[in-house]
């Protein structure tokens, strides 16, 4: 995987250290995978768009994979969203770039938000996937949000996540190396199976229902909007749709100028449509080059 790439830990503060593949050359993009993955998610993505022009970060999150971070705190703060934006910023000061692009999907989604409404002087343009605002969901979660997405509130449970999961973390997390490739599928395994990655993984989600919601419903009360272009795509396959209708109508509340449309694919976008996902990527960062 990620052929041609360097692969490094970079300490982005003194308890934080972010394990990232980096190459390319040209207008910076930084890939923001989801849960349960780490970077390799990317791995049929990141080298078509380095060989396309441009240089190309992929980090595991906070916690995630490789990447160590600070112990959980009792409010979460640690792991918000917020603080992984953080990390980020300065990853890519630390590797000279000080403007980006953001493409998240699903957990790193969140990150790209909160980067692109505490961080957009420094971002080019956002790309968001299966992704809409935490307050969003939360606002409208119904018995069929919680039976869909039921995950999120057992993940914000105390200790007991940690326990089911560890116990047999192969049969909790299910993953198809036909699919996924087998470098990547290995790799995510291997991260399964510690623990140190489980609980930060879980008070990811638990600061998304306290800390991250808090932030964003701030955000909201203040008038705090996306002023980047924004690309919001989303998994046909995948429920966002069937939960909400259109995403654009949503998005359209927090974002200046938002475009997207639905891909072809189930929710590992990146994994199971790669190519769909570079047509839908491409043209929105070649214009990007303009954009100033």
């Amino acid at each position: 995987m990620f052929d041609g790439f360097a692969i490094e830990d970079v300490a982005v503060a003194d308890d934080s250290v972010v394990h990232v593949r980096h190459g390319g050359s040209g207008p910076a993009v930084l890939l923001l995978h989801g849960h349960p993955r780490t970077g390799s998610t990317w791995h049929a993505v990141a080298p078509p768009l380095a060989e396309a022009g441009y240089s190309v970060v992929v980090p595991d999150l906070r916690g995630y994979g490789a990447s160590r971070g600070p112990a959980p705190t009792p409010d979460h703060r640690a792991h918000s969203k917020r603080a992984v934006a953080g990390d980020m910023t300065r990853l890519m000061t630390l590797l000279g770039h000080e403007r980006f692009t953001v493409v998240g999907h699903d957990r790193g989604s969140y990150v790209g938000l909160r980067l692109a409404l505490d961080h957009a002087h420094r971002l080019d343009r956002a790309v968001l996937i299966d992704c809409l605002p935490i307050s969003e969901h939360l606002a409208r979660a119904d018995a069929r949000f919680a039976t869909a997405w039921w995950h999120w509130f057992f993940f914000a449970q105390p200790e007991t996540p940690e326990r089911v999961i560890n116990a047999d973390p192969d049969a909790w997390y299910l993953g198809d190396p036909s699919v996924m490739g087998a470098e990547n599928h290995a790799e995510w395994r291997a991260a399964m199976r510690n623990p140190d990655v489980v609980r930060a993984m879980l008070e990811d989600y638990r600061a998304g229902l306290t800390i991250d919601r808090e932030d964003e419903e701030e955000d909201r009360r203040r008038g705090r909007r996306i002023t980047v272009p924004l690309l919001v795509l989303w998994s046909l396959r995948d429920d966002l749709e069937q939960l909400y209708g259109d995403p654009l109508a949503i998005w359209r509340d927090w974002a200046d100028s938002v475009s997207g449309a639905g891909v072809e694919s189930g929710h590992h976008v990146a994994e199971e449509a790669p190519a769909a996902l570079l047509d839908a990527l491409l043209p929105f960062l070649r214009e990007d080059r303009r954009v100033r």
